[in-house]
């Protein structure tokens, strides 16, 4: 499985990172919605970031048998730090590009932003 950064998260843990940072008291079904995977496998996922101390877990205030789900502060400073890494690789990576090959990406970014816009 692919990882990122120097702590070795996989790409599904930094993909509920960055959506419960989004979704503050999510629960385990939305996570595991967002993820495209079962509750058992977001389970899974979601509980090797709570033994790492990057996401609480706790009760619901209304609703006893429901959990909701939120970052740390441990956890929102890995996931800042990881974007943070993310847009400096790419932009050295853009830095090495010639003005033809950005507008090539340009235009394929548009194509595919008016793609995705009919299909909604």
């Amino acid at each position: 499985m692919r990882t990122h950064s120097r702590d070795c998260l996989s790409i599904p843990q930094l993909r509920s990172l960055a959506f419960l940072k989004r979704n503050p008291g999510a629960s385990l079904s939305a996570v595991a919605d967002h993820l495209g995977v079962t509750c058992a496998t977001a389970s899974t996922t979601i509980e090797r970031l709570v033994q790492r101390h990057l996401v609480q877990r706790s009760d619901h205030p209304q609703e006893r048998r429901r959990i909701v789900l939120n970052l740390t502060i441990e956890g929102k400073s890995l996931l800042e730090e990881s974007q943070e890494k993310t847009r400096i690789h790419i932009a050295e990576i853009i830095d090495g590009l010639t003005s033809e090959e950005i507008l090539q990406i340009e235009t394929g970014l548009t194509l595919l932003k008016n793609v995705f816009e009919t299909v909604d």
